[in-house]
């Protein structure tokens, strides 16, 4: 194996060990500041992590025959619809880790590499066998993983599923818009309308203290900083030297850094069910991914 694509490697198991852990940081901030209150700051960081990037003037992610700056209201466009969906499947999340562990949180919004292609159905695009299968391993996962004996899902379970749906969503979104806008550009200003549209829901349903702000100040800026600044530019200088299928394994591992660190700083735990579970889901989430290579037709020797 080249020696790139193992550096390309390496930095995506980087990528989903800094997103995993994240799940932590994120239920650890809580314990100081509302969920609102922690994304606004959080993605307001993001932003701010991002601007040596956009300071280097020509972005290495423009599509070929593009100058910068893009389209001011292609843009903008983008971004709002981004950042909507950002913020809706953020706020889910967040909202969902006051009441599941960072663990089940991690294994369930990693669904949405599954709803993905299914949601892929509303604009005729017929998902593939790897696909279907995929989203059924996932879905007797999610059964055995939050669903009890009573047939009852837990609240918290059920708002990271919610979410799934609405990550699933703005990454239709930037694969839509993507192609044709600077993807640092597009990264920036979906932050920026996350983080806003956060802040203002915070201001009328929670109460922001500098004492909550500085409690939370180590999680923020996991959060902020490394999570989405560092390990957004970790996965686009890899990604493009990386395998897909490599990138595929690698990054869906973000579920499983998620229950490892849920395990060691949260000292939480899960059931045998509960593994099997996250074992079926994340058997899931790698089919629907790796659909492509193992469900290719082979071509037949000349």
């Amino acid at each position: 194996m080249k020696t790139r694509t193992l550096k390309a490697d390496a930095l995506l198991m980087v990528t989903a060990m800094i997103w995993g852990f994240a799940f932590v940081a994120q239920r650890i901030g809580m314990e100081h500041v509302g969920p609102f209150t922690f994304n606004g700051v959080r993605f307001a960081l993001g932003c701010l992590s991002l601007l040596p990037l956009l300071l280097r003037g020509n972005s290495r992610n423009t599509p070929p025959g593009h100058r910068l700056p893009a389209d001011a209201a292609v843009l903008l466009k983008a971004g709002a619809a981004a950042g909507m969906a950002l913020f809706m499947g953020a706020s889910l999340q967040q909202v969902g880790l006051v009441y599941t562990t960072a663990g089940k949180a991690g294994f369930i919004t990693g669904l949405y590499v599954v709803i993905v292609p299914l949601l892929g159905l509303f604009w005729r695009q017929q998902p593939d066998a790897g696909t279907w299968l995929g989203a059924a391993l996932a879905a007797v996962g999610l059964y055995l993983l939050s669903v009890t004996g009573s047939f009852t899902i837990q609240i918290g379970d059920l708002l990271e599923l919610l979410g799934a749906f609405f990550w699933a969503g703005h990454v239709l979104i930037i694969g839509h818009y993507s192609p044709r806008i600077d993807a640092v550009r597009l990264a920036f200003v979906q932050y920026a309308a996350c983080s806003l549209l956060s802040l203002l829901t915070a201001a009328a349903v929670e109460t922001i203290t500098m004492q909550g702000l500085i409690g939370a100040a180590a999680p923020i800026f996991y959060g902020g900083v490394l999570s989405v600044g560092v390990a957004y530019t970790l996965q686009v200088v890899a990604q493009k030297h990386a395998h897909p299928a490599h990138a595929a394994i690698l990054l869906s591992m973000e579920a499983v850094f998620a229950a490892l660190g849920g395990w060691m700083l949260l000292e939480e735990t899960l059931s045998l069910r509960g593994m099997v579970g996250c074992g079926l889901m994340l058997a899931g989430m790698l089919l629907s991914q790796l659909d492509a290579y193992l469900f290719r037709p082979r071509r037949l020797p000349a």
